[in-house]
């Protein structure tokens, strides 16, 4: 049952982000240290941000669930 509500909120996730894609096609371009990267579209952008972090989620809680194995 668990899988399903995982399943259902990555769903949603991705429709919403491909909504706010299409939406927002306009290039940006971010700045961090004096550093710029390439103009990106802002819904591109999104995708890449939500998936590192569903990426980073899933290796902190790996680790953590596996010290707690200790």
């Amino acid at each position: 049952m668990t899988r399903f509500f995982t399943s259902l909120v990555v769903a949603l996730w991705v429709s919403a982000i491909a909504l706010i894609a299409i939406q927002n096609a306009t290039p940006v371009s971010l700045q961090f240290l004096g550093l710029r990267t390439v103009e990106i579209p802002l819904g591109l952008l999104l995708a890449f941000s939500a998936s590192l972090g569903m990426i980073g989620t899933t290796f902190v809680l790996g680790m953590l669930q596996s010290t707690k194995n200790l």
